[in-house]
């Protein structure tokens, strides 16, 4: 009987819709016009081919940058000077010694730790833009980027536990200081997007103008011009022990906002439809919050702040695979990943020999990048 069988019809879609598994789309359909969310479902092999190409692109990506610089290196001196670190026999002839340093300890972390901070900064972009419903959310919008670059500038400029931090540990401090801040004004009234969105520009312009203002008090030239390098981005300084822990923070960052892709997309509708569907609204963005400044504040204080990524990949993923974030998440892992890889490679080579901070390519490409999604989505 019709009216039975849309009755089930409309019982499976009650079920669908309450099942956190099954991603939603928005679509028009609400009584006053306005997108109603309806689950969707795609096909799982087709996701999981094209995450596995990606996948392949990202392993190529980092073969064919490691090997690219001021200085050439060969695909054989590569393998060689890798497996050898490894303890895998390659064959052929030992690499000599200034070439394997070259390759293993500038060039194979450096390379690695721009695939970790774009996935990095692509999540957390994606993310920020559910919790917020806000599009133009990335990485900073919580003011941790300011609050790094206050507390890298304090360390080189005024010396302030320089020898106990170092750099990196003043930028991870000046994070976790300004997200403290944060999270004690938004506290008094809430986790509304708009609370959120609002008290995170009002952070990151005081810490800006803190920034701002220990750079005046220095009269030392080299002083600023490093420094403001460092603000724009730089995987130079690359290390394994950054390496090591960016990865740690990764990945167990990415886990958890993953396992939260069915809370994400019920906040992306909003809290009430959030809560409608079981997620508690407060908590979950709250917890939310936390990890994605854990992860931005892990790769700001690495290699400073760089730009668009955590903006344009997410909006460029979505538009390929579409909204629900259990396959927009990985997938905006890889692109990110796969996007800073080859923008850093190309601020190494672009100039050769001088090197321009990787900041400025993101913004040199992320602009036009942006317009373009803007002008597929509809949106320019």
């Amino acid at each position: 009987m019709p009216g039975a069988s849309g009755s089930a019809a409309g019982a499976g879609s009650t079920a669908a819709l309450l099942d956190p598994s099954v991603p939603l789309e928005p679509v028009p359909g609400g009584t006053d016009g306005a997108p109603v969310a309806v689950p969707v479902r795609r096909s799982t092999a087709r996701v999981v081919l094209l995450f596995a190409a990606g996948c392949v692109v990202l392993l190529v990506s980092v073969v064919v940058s490691v090997r690219i610089g001021s200085t050439p290196v060969g695909y054989g001196d590569v393998l060689r000077s890798v497996a050898s670190r490894l303890g895998i026999e390659a064959g052929g002839a030992p690499v000599p010694r200034l070439l394997d340093s070259l390759v293993w300890e500038l060039r194979v972390p450096r390379v690695l730790l721009a695939a970790l901070v774009g996935a990095s900064l692509a999540v957390c972009g994606a993310v920020l833009q559910a919790v917020t419903r806000n599009a133009l959310a990335d990485p900073y919008l919580l003011g941790v980027s300011s609050g790094a670059s206050t507390g890298a500038v304090v360390v080189v400029v005024l010396g302030f536990g320089a020898q106990t931090f170092g750099v990196t540990g003043g930028a991870f401090l000046g994070a976790l200081l300004s997200f403290g801040l944060l999270m004690l004004l938004l506290g008094h009234g809430g986790l509304d997007s708009v609370r959120i969105v609002l008290t995170g520009v009002v952070v990151a312009q005081l810490f800006t103008a803190l920034t701002s203002l220990v750079l005046m008090a220095s009269g030392d030239a080299d002083v600023v011009r490093a420094i403001t390098q460092w603000l724009l981005g730089s995987m130079a300084s690359a290390r394994w022990d950054a390496v090591l822990v960016c990865a740690a923070v990764t990945a167990a960052g990415c886990a958890l906002v993953w396992g939260a892709s069915g809370a994400l997309d019920g906040l992306s509708f909003g809290s009430d439809t959030a809560a409608s569907l079981g997620v508690e609204v407060r908590r979950t963005r709250g917890v939310l919050l936390v990890v994605t400044s854990l992860m931005a504040a892990v790769a700001v204080a690495a290699v400073g702040a760089i730009g668009f990524v955590g903006l344009i990949v997410p909006h460029g993923v979505r538009f390929l695979v579409g909204p629900a974030h259990r396959v927009l998440l990985p997938f905006s892992a890889v692109a990110g990943a796969v996007f800073l890889v080859w923008t850093d490679a190309l601020a190494r080579v672009a100039f050769a020999p001088r090197e321009v901070p990787v900041g400025v390519f993101t913004a040199l490409l992320g602009v036009p990048l942006f317009l373009w999604v803007l002008r597929r989505r509809g949106d320019l």
